[in-house]
Parts: C-alpha cells; structure tokens; sequence
C-alpha cells in the first residue's frame, strides 16, 4: 500500500513489474467528483450529469433476486441480466429515485468511454500520470457508474488502475495460476468478453467447487474509500464489489504490447481447435515445443541461426505480424 501518491511521479511500470496489486491511498483525492461525493448521491449525480453528452449508453439490468451479482443463469446457458441503450443522465436520475428501496433493479453502466460519452469529463477527472510507460501507451480511460453491484471474479487482458471516485469498493484478487481453483464460466456467453467465475463469494459451495479454498488462501483484497486507487497487472483475476448505493469509478487500462500483436486470446481458441483433444503423449511434447519456441528466451530459438535466415524466429514487428498472420489464414482458410 502507498498513501499519499502523487500520479505525475507514480512508478507505474515498476509496480506492475512487481507483479501483485497495490493500492494507492488518496491518489484521486483532489478529484472534484470525489469532493462533489462527500455532499451525498445527489451531488455526485447532479456533478456527472454536467457531462452528458447525449449519446445512449449502454446498461446492464439486473432483476432484484440476483442479488446484484452479475453473471449466468443456473443452467449457464444465458446471462441474467438484460442489456439496454438509454440516456446516461435518465439512468443515473434512476439510481438516485432507488437509492433506498432495497427491491430496486440492479443497475451496472460499465465500460464506458468517457471521451466519446462524458465529453470535458477528462479535464475534471482523470488524472496526470507521468510514467514514461503510460506516456508511450496512453490508457483507454472509462467509467462504470451503478448501484450495489458486484461484477464476478474474471480477468482482463491489460494492466488496470481502477480509481474509486463515489462509493465504496471492494476488490477481491487472485493471481493468474488460480484460475482452475475460480472454476470459470463458459466462453461463451459472458458477460462483457471475459469468462467470469462459478462461485458465489457471499455463499462458497465448496463441495461444488473445493478448490475455492485454496484460492481463499492465496486472495487479496483491497478495501477501497472514494480517493483510492488499485493497480495490478492483466491476467489478475478479481471481483469487484459496489458497496453503496451510488458508486462512480475510473479506470485506466493499457498494454504495452506493440499493436500488431494478435491476442492471445485467439491463440487460446486455436489451442482447442488444435491440441487440447490430442492424446497425452503427443501434448507433452507440443508443450514442450511451445516452451522452447513461445514461453522461453525470445531469442533462443533463433540464435544459431543466421540472421537472414531466422523468418518468424526474428523479433516481431509490423511486417512480421502481417507476414505471419497471412499464413495463418492461408492455412486456417484450407
């Protein structure tokens, strides 16, 4: 934990190198919104509705018995919550009539740009970070406005600084090597892109899912008061809790993964097309290969090789990545 940091000296990049999540007390705490919040719901609100842009964005409902907990159906089949497009400022209206009826919907206005949305939003709320990392990759900047709700554990594929600015917040983390122990959802349908996790924290099943004990262990969570910022790096896996009945957050999300890198997500997705249903013997050796050509040294694999000789062994750039992914669907296409 660090109090008292400043964004424009923030060691970004060395914390992420750290690889675990920090929170960073007061780092937000000159944000007016965060001032506008210490008068109540309805100053916050009255403060965000100053930068509705008009544009229709979109809400996640959520029917009173889920609880506020996002996710799926019993039989996993669907989502169960509706998805809709309205006015920011008649949602926020909504939340702020409902603030003390306990059989109100849930209602989670997530991931939303606030350059397109709240046009003049980031010159009041978001904050000056002068790492050369965030310089180099400016983060994409969004906000997530709701009531009590709670968005199930799952991982995103970039670094995150998630800002606490109305409400408060609960994240619950995991490193990346619990993700058998989280018991995550299908691949498809999810919620937001992101296969999101089985278990109900409030109330653990653990003859279902045992291995959610071992990952209690190893948690960590971060009590977060409007101010408050977290980092942590992509692949973590987290839940994060509205605790209040009006909660405002900013993140920022960035990678510094040239662009011209595919996802590997879709690498994941070609993994089950192509080894996962292969017998033992042959995947221990694939894994091996991949050790050698994909996990290890980067440059391993090419060193002996002459230089004009090494292909996609090479370091990738532009040209690489559009030679290889040409390849690619050459051979997908077959």
């Amino acid at each position: 934990m660090i109090e008292g940091a400043d964004a424009r000296t923030l060691p970004v990049a060395d914390l992420i190198a750290e690889g675990r999540p920090t929170i960073l007390r007061g780092l937000a705490r000159d944000v007016p919104l965060v001032a506008a919040a210490r008068q109540g719901p309805a100053a916050a609100v009255a403060w965000l509705k100053q930068f509705d842009g008009g544009q229709p964005v979109t809400a996640y409902i959520g029917d009173p018995a889920i609880g506020g907990r996002f996710g799926y159906t019993a039989d996993c089949t669907a989502l169960n919550f509706t998805r809709e497009r309205g006015s920011l400022s008649a949602y926020i209206d909504q939340l702020l009539a409902s603030i003390d009826d306990a059989a109100a919907p849930s209602i989670y206005i997530g991931s939303t740009d606030i350059d397109q949305y709240l046009p003049g939003l980031r010159d009041q709320a978001v904050l000056p970070f002068g790492d050369p990392e965030l310089v180099a990759h400016p983060p994409l900047v969004s906000i997530w406005i709701g009531n009590r709700t709670t968005a199930s554990a799952h991982h995103d594929m970039s670094n995150n600084i998630a800002v606490t600015l109305v409400g408060r917040r609960r994240f619950t983390l995991f490193p990346p090597d619990q993700v058998a122990n989280l018991y995550p959802g299908p691949l498809e349908p999810t919620p937001a892109g992101q296969v999101v996790s089985m278990v109900d924290f409030d109330a653990p099943d653990f003859t279902r899912h045992p291995g959610f004990a071992d990952a209690l262990a190893v948690a960590e969570v971060a009590e977060m008061e409007p101010g408050d910022a977290l980092i942590y790096p992509a692949l973590w896996w987290h839940q994060v809790e509205a605790l209040d009945p009006f909660n405002a957050m900013i993140n920022y999300w960035w990678n510094p993964t040239p662009r011209f890198m595919d996802t590997p997500q879709n690498t994941l997705l070609h993994g089950l097309l192509s080894l996962r249903d292969r017998p033992e013997h042959e995947k221990r050796g694939w894994q091996a290969l991949f050790d050698y050509y994909v996990f290890g040294d980067a440059s391993r694999a090419g060193a002996h090789l002459p230089a004009d000789a090494r292909g996609a062994l090479a370091p990738l750039d532009a040209m690489a990545a559009r030679r290889l992914r040409a390849t690619l669907l050459q051979r997908l296409n077959r």
